[in-house]
């Protein structure tokens, strides 16, 4: 009897020989001389080679070689993994196998893979894959699927997990659908059965068997202070700290300024330049001044110049580059360069002389802009803001004094050009945050939900308008750079869209327009509704990303856009400064190299892949936070009451969102209010027998009925139904769609509204049989 391996090799070589020509089981069989009783063994070859990419299952059960009829087969590039445990596969457009399939890598630049097609692939990992035809193409899937056919290079091998100690046995168990469920551990270092680990994978042969590996990392108790966001930070593979050659090379860069350096630069300290950031950032990379002038303003956007400390292709540069951007965690900051740069020599702390690369430009009493030009400075801020301060000085005129002043006109200017991007089609997308409160040992207490007010808006003009600018003349330059780009979205994404609107009563009208979608978006303003509208408008647009080409920018409406602003926390803005050099009013003498238009396309692809990481692992350790803090104080004697609206009805139970904490849930049929309630699926929405309903847009006040730490989910029970929304302002063409007249107080009133429970009663006696049979 042939060993499982040795069969596996002979499968393959049969099927790669005459050309490849597609055998069944039963030519397999016959070829290999197999007996009968080896045919179920066969059948797992079989199917234990397809979940590995070695090879495929075609029509009418014909197996063949992955690849067959190129060098060898499939695509290169990077593998998303999703919770869901399929994942997504993005193409390397710089690959020259990649680019000679012919295939629009711009058009369709990801494909769907099952479940079953990840082969022992992990986020992140580069990989080989065959496109499928998808015979159950879906609006969500495309009619083509990928299928991993080879691991061509591991992001990383580590995984985390509870180690399990059985006898003489150990073993990782993860909680992760990314990941396989356990992992087996040789040897076991010093770890206890329940602590938090890392290990590294070592040896993994198929989707099937398990993998073997050895322990890294013991980071502790589950519980203890910090340990959590450990395990994040090392699941997404994000590297906590820097390696020694670095950190050696950020302490050689001198503290003091060179007094030719200063010279050589526009002299703006004895200006009114300030900045205003969040209260606890450390890592000021931006600031601002404003003076009016005659026919209008004067505005100057001053940002960090890492590009004079961190020069092409040294070591900090090298690792800002595999970095890609700093990552915000809840309890952390994990920087991009190391603190001596981010939290001092790069970053505008007041009181000190700084070095900055500044966009000046000139605006008429209409906001358009008249002058612009760029050039290298420096700066001593008398003081930073934080929000918080300069809202209140927004809001009490004659406060703050000349600054105070400064602030005020700044944000007649900011205001204008706000005006004027949302009048060109620009989206206003902007939402409160919701921040976790938490002690020095880690463990959440509260919330803290902060507004986006004047004082964030005012930054955010100026910041758009002066990443407009660099766009636009670095473009016009011809010069190979990184731009910012948000593609326009999927009209069929806007169809559904559409569909959530209407369910919370809106008339969306042609989504295609922008201007009809912010339509949309000011119709809900202020509203309950307003953020489950901001946030389906969200899922239903293109994500942005970096390239290498300026396709503009669809939620800003401008042709022009790119990130230049924080360069102490993103890649893309340190690239754009070193293209911006050559063209400043004050060039310095050597001229940073900047990267070619092939490398400028793999360092977008690839900071793009970083900021996804990163984001993903801030949303996650954000969402466990709030989810350890909901199930505590759901234990309290008087657990927390949040005000909820409806978002989706499904026959399962109600999708919904707690406005106050914007916390995303799920109401399962049995916690809701007491009574018979039916699932009417022609109205989506649950009835019951004393006419009430429950349906998208109704208002109710929950508690916390279960959490699922593991699946980061959350259950709410109802405590009180408090009806629909309340009625809207009507916004040009949209208007809020009459709510049904209540019944009753009249016999004729009574009459309809006894018929219409016989209906629901009969209705749901139909479910029942049709259940039954």
């Amino acid at each position: 009897m042939p060993k499982p391996e040795e069969m596996k090799k002979r499968i393959i070589t049969l099927l790669g020989r005459e050309g490849g020509r597609p055998c069944n089981k039963s030519e397999l069989a016959r070829a290999l001389e197999l007996p009968g009783s080896m045919r179920k063994k066969l059948r797992e070859n079989l199917t234990e080679l397809v979940e590995a990419g070695e090879i495929v299952q075609g029509k009418k059960g014909r197996f063949s070689v992955s690849g067959t009829g190129r060098s060898r087969g499939g695509l290169v590039g990077k593998l998303k993994a999703a919770p869901g445990g399929h994942g997504w596969f993005f193409p390397n457009k710089t690959d020259q196998e990649n680019l000679a399939t012919g295939i629009d890598f711009d058009e369709q630049d990801r494909f769907y893979i099952s479940p079953r097609s990840m082969g022992i692939a992990l986020d992140g990992d580069i990989v080989r894959a065959r496109l499928v035809k998808n015979n159950s193409a879906s609006k969500e899937h495309n009619d083509l699927r990928a299928r991993v056919i080879e691991i061509v290079e591991r992001r990383s091998s580590r995984v985390t997990g509870i180690f399990v100690k059985k006898g003489k046995s150990s073993s990782v168990q993860t909680n992760d659908e990314r990941l396989p469920p356990s992992i087996q551990i040789g040897d076991a270092l010093d770890a206890r059965s329940g602590q938090l680990v890392v290990a590294e994978i070592t040896e993994w042969e198929h989707a099937k068997a398990i993998p073997k590996g050895q322990l890294v990392e013991v980071l502790g108790w589950p519980g203890d202070p910090g340990v959590d966001v450990d395990a994040i930070v090392h699941q997404h593979g994000i590297n906590a700290t820097f390696p020694s050659h670095v950190i050696e090379a950020a302490k050689k860069i001198p503290m003091v300024i060179p007094e030719d350096e200063i010279a050589r630069r526009e002299d703006w300290r004895e200006r009114d330049v300030i900045t205003i950031d969040p209260k606890t950032a450390k890592d000021f990379d931006d600031a601002i001044s404003v003076e009016k002038a005659k026919n209008g303003w004067r505005l100057a956007v001053h940002i960090a110049d890492v590009s004079y400390y961190v020069k092409p292709e040294s070591v900090m540069d090298l690792e800002a580059r595999e970095r890609g951007n700093s990552t915000y965690l809840v309890d952390r900051v994990i920087p991009m360069l190391p603190e001596e740069l981010s939290n001092g020599i790069c970053s505008l702390v007041p009181q000190e002389d700084r070095l900055t690369k500044c966009v000046v430009i000139d605006f008429d009493i209409k906001g358009r802009i008249v002058e612009t030009y760029f050039c290298d400075a420096v700066i001593c801020t008398p003081r930073k803001y934080a929000y918080e301060e300069a809202q209140e000085i927004l809001e009490n005129p004659g406060k703050g004094g000349r600054l105070g002043n400064r602030i005020r006109e700044a944000w007649d200017l900011a205001s204008l050009l706000r005006r004027r991007r949302f009048d060109n089609g620009g989206l206003d997308l902007d939402m409160p945050e919701v921040s976790i409160v938490l002690d020095d040992k880690g463990v959440p207490t509260g919330y803290q939900r902060e507004e986006y007010n004047e004082s964030h808006q005012l930054i955010e003009e100026f910041m758009l308008v002066a990443n407009e600018a660099v766009a636009r003349v670095v473009k016009n330059s011809n010069r190979p750079t990184i731009y910012r780009v948000h593609e326009d979205p999927d009209p069929e994404k806007l169809k559904e869209f559409a569909e959530l609107a209407r369910s919370h009563g809106y008339e969306p009208g042609d989504l295609n327009n922008r201007r009809h979608i912010q339509n949309l978006i000011n119709s809900a303003k202020g509203s309950l509704e307003e953020p489950a509208i901001k946030v389906g408008l969200l899922k239903s647009l293109k994500r942005a990303c970096y390239m290498a080409t300026p396709d503009g920018h669809y939620g800003l409406a401008k042709n022009d856009y790119c990130h230049f602003t924080s360069p102490i926390r993103r890649y893309a803005d340190l690239v754009m400064h070193r293209s911006l050099q050559s063209l400043l009013k004050n060039r310095p003498k050597e001229v940073d190299q900047t990267p070619d238009s092939k490398r400028c396309i793999e360092v977008a692809e690839h900071i793009s892949g970083t900021e996804r990481t990163s984001s993903d692992a801030e949303t996650e350790s954000r969402r466990m936070k709030m989810l350890e803090w909901l199930e505590s104080s759901s234990r309290k004697e008087k657990p927390p009451v949040f005000d909820a609206i409806i978002t989706e009805v499904r026959a399962m139970g109600l999708f919904m969102e707690c406005t106050d904490i914007l916390q995303r849930g799920l109401v399962k049929r049995g916690s809701f209010p007491e009574g018979r309630w039916f699932f009417e699926n022609n109205a989506d929405r649950f009835a019951n027998s004393r006419g009430q309903s429950l349906q998208s847009g109704t208002r109710l006040k929950v508690v916390v009925d279960e959490i699922d730490r593991i699946g980061m989910k959350v259950d709410f029970k109802i405590i009180e139904v408090i009806g629909g929304g309340a009625k809207k302002k009507v916004v040009r063409n949209f208007a809020r769609k009459k709510p049904r007249e209540k019944k009753g107080g009249s016999a004729k009133g009574n009459r309809k509204d006894s018929e219409r429970r016989k209906t629901v009663r009969k209705s749901a006696r139909k479910n029942v049989r049709r259940r039954r049979r």
